[in-house]
């Protein structure tokens, strides 16, 4: 049991350890990097789906032939609300904050304000979590699912570029199976439907070991003279961790150990879960086409009580209640990752 504190000793406030899980937008970084803000609800995004056509041969007598122009397909998407807030209460500022001395002369005023740069910097963290689980739900499965108070619903990208392995081709089984093989083939389909070239492999971790530890991928890394592909573990900054690269195909493997807390599936028991799947493979491409819409937040005008409409990321609000007294931070966001290019990436499932 702890000792109680006396403020009649002689005491040191040693440091305040906060050990807190920083955020990682390694997917957000890597791949959503086109950033556009927009002042209306709704946002309509064109797809154009280009093809192989050759140019036409045609007889010098006769002439130029008309070829049809490209189509495209407009689908309009709205962007969710992403708005979490804290209460701050008489007893949360009438109390020294952790770290605060026992001595100390800060007023309640002063440690109100403190506390709402922290809750500040907490909110933001949390809504950038939720952008990068919805970046990582748009890959490695073609959907985002928004579910939330009031909310169920399901955005479909209308992704189709998976394989799921079966008995023998699973990587588990090392004698049938062909990793190397599998990732060649994806990569192929990509360039033939998506004209774009997969540079990045990102692997969950079940994945990854069964990728390093496969007799056959081992086979190519022994080769001395050729280097067919390379196994070189290094943590990088933002949460991924390079393990290697397939030269032949110029592809750079990733592993990207990162979770989240899931507490809306089952209220109940709250899970945590990895954002990459562990028995998935993605392969993508940092020259495709992808963006971060934000969509515009709506609030109330203290002062005039009427609506105004914001276009920044992060919008920040505060509000007093009274009948207990207490002030409510609120930060409201409308995140959207959209990847334009439906068929620039493949995600195949291999354990």
């Amino acid at each position: 049991m702890a000792n109680e504190i006396s403020i009649y000793n002689p005491r040191t406030m040693g440091r305040l350890v906060e050990r807190l899980p920083q955020e990682k937008t390694f997917l957000k970084d890597t791949f959503f990097k086109n950033e556009e803000i927009f002042t209306t609800e709704k946002v309509d995004v064109d797809y154009v789906k280009g093809n192989r056509k050759v140019a036409p041969i045609v007889s010098r007598l006769v002439g130029g032939k008309i070829v049809p122009n490209t189509g495209y397909e407009t689908k309009s998407y709205k962007p969710p609300l992403v708005a979490p807030e804290v209460i701050t209460t008489v007893d949360d500022i009438l109390k020294r904050l952790p770290g605060e001395s026992l001595v100390s002369k800060i007023t309640p005023e002063q440690r109100a304000v403190q506390k709402m740069a922290k809750d500040f910097v907490m909110l933001e963290g949390q809504i950038v979590r939720r952008e990068e689980l919805m970046c990582a739900q748009a890959l490695f499965t073609g959907k985002i699912e928004l579910i939330g108070d009031g909310v169920n619903e399901q955005l479909d990208f209308g992704f189709e570029n998976t394989e799921k392995l079966a008995g023998q081709k699973k990587w588990t089984d090392q004698e049938h199976s062909n990793p190397l093989k599998d990732i060649e083939n994806w990569r192929k389909e990509v360039q033939k439907k998506g004209f774009v070239n997969c540079n990045v492999a990102i692997m969950g971790s079940d994945a990854k070991d069964a990728f390093i530890n496969h007799p056959k991928v081992k086979e190519v890394l022994d080769v001395r003279n050729y280097n067919l592909a390379v196994i070189q573990p290094r943590e990088l900054p933002n949460g991924a961790t390079y393990i290697g690269s397939i030269h032949e195909l110029g592809l750079d493997i990733y592993t990207y150990n990162e979770w989240y807390l899931d507490d809306w599936t089952d209220p109940t028991t709250p899970t945590t879960k990895p954002l990459v799947p562990d028995n998935a493979v993605g392969l993508l491409s940092t020259t495709a086409n992808y963006s971060m819409y934000y969509g515009a937040i709506t609030l109330v005008d203290d002062k005039t009580k009427d609506f105004r409409t914001v276009a920044e990321k992060y919008v920040p609000d505060t509000y007093v209640e009274r009948r207990p007294v207490r002030r409510f931070l609120n930060l409201s966001s409308a995140p959207l990752p959209v990847p334009h290019e439906i068929d620039s990436w493949y995600v195949g499932e291999v354990v």
